[in-house]
């Protein structure tokens, strides 16, 4: 009965020749995003923000789909709403200050830091010099170049009907894939292989755990940072505190970023602020507790090991998202590399299993 093994040498066969057509498959479906990347910014932020309340949705699994999604999706949109009005007075509050503010600190640092710069300056160099006036002009033409440029893209019918159409589509967009995340998942599994459905169930699973705890503690991590920041450069009462945090938060999922520039900005403020560097030490002190507490508490118990990256593999991911798909890039750099590590595991897994890792493996 040499049938049996036969036909399963051909299947394997007609497999191993069709996999070739899965990759012929992919490379027009990976051009195609490339294209259509400047597009498709809605579609990448409302999927995440569905990804990310999926759970909360899930646990409302006693009321209909509908309107456990309008309750989530209300509540989510109600309380980004209500942060936006509560924060965007203050931020142009600090705004407006730093313009009034900006002649005076322009006039301490022609009589101040310029002279002493001078100081540490060969003789045969000439001595840098900075007219204050000529600098409030230039700052007054820059506004003025940025208020064209501002005027000119928000003045553009197609570029402001883009950018309504954005702001119109992501909520839109994000209630219907919440409401219909389970269908949209069901016809996912539909088209995968059966020969490969325990594999994908397995390596989907792990590839959502990762994932699902990264994204939700990275941005707890983002908005916890940038509370303590504000709250700690608030306290050594620096003029732009809120400004600073915010910026040293947002920042923050490339490591170190936040701490390094919101360390540079903040003593930068405070050199103008005080006049002098009494307030560095306290900025240091605030930036270095904050750093304590992200290392020991905020990412261990937040976002813990879960993607496995080293931060030169992150920032390199980052930067990567960044030149092949601009700005939709950057937002789907990390989430991506988290799925890849799964997918690496896995491969180092079966790689380490294998007869040629052991050295039992025979050529031919």
């Amino acid at each position: 009965m040499p049938e049996r093994p036969i036909m399963k040498s051909c299947m394997m066969l007609r497999n191993r020749h069709s996999r070739p057509l899965l990759w012929l498959w992919l490379l027009p479906a990976g051009l195609l995003l490339y294209l259509l990347a400047p597009v498709l910014t809605p579609f990448v932020i409302a999927a995440a923000l569905a990804y990310l309340a999926n759970p909360l949705v899930n646990r409302l699994q006693r009321l209909p789909r509908s309107l456990a999604v309008s309750l989530i999706f209300v509540l989510i949109f109600g309380l980004l709403t209500l942060g936006l009005l509560i924060l965007l007075p203050i931020l142009e509050k600090q705004i407006g200050h730093l313009l009034t503010r900006l002649p005076v600190y322009l006039t301490w640092l022609e009589h101040t830091i310029l002279p002493w710069v001078e100081q540490f300056l060969p003789a045969e160099l000439p001595a840098p010099k900075l007219n204050a006036e000529l600098i409030r002009q230039a700052f007054d033409q820059l506004g003025g170049v940025a208020s064209d440029l501002w005027q000119t893209l928000t003045g553009t019918g197609r570029t402001l009907l883009h950018w309504l159409t954005n702001l119109l589509l992501i909520p839109v967009l994000t209630f219907y894939l919440l409401r219909d995340w389970p269908r949209v998942t069901h016809h996912i599994r539909q088209l995968i292989p059966r020969a490969a459905l325990t594999t994908s169930r397995r390596l989907g699973r792990e590839a959502d755990q990762v994932l699902g705890k990264f994204m939700r503690g990275q941005l707890s991590v983002m908005l916890a940072l940038a509370i303590l920041y504000t709250c700690g450069l608030w306290l050594i009462e620096l003029d732009f505190a809120l400004l600073i945090g915010i910026f040293a938060g947002a920042v923050s999922f490339v490591p170190y970023l936040g701490l390094i520039v919101g360390l540079l900005v903040a003593g930068i403020a405070s050199i103008l602020q005080f006049q002098d560097l009494s307030g560095i030490p306290l900025v240091i002190l605030v930036f270095g507790v904050v750093q304590i507490l992200e290392s020991v508490i905020l990412t261990p118990r937040l976002v813990g090991d879960s993607i496995g990256l080293h931060p030169v593999a992150v920032i390199f991911a980052v930067l990567a998202g960044g030149q092949l798909y601009g700005f939709i890039g950057v937002l789907l750099a990390l989430p991506v590399a988290a799925v890849g590590m799964v997918l690496i595991r896995e491969l180092l897994r079966r790689y380490q299993q294998s007869l040629w890792y052991h050295g039992t493996a025979r050529c031919n």
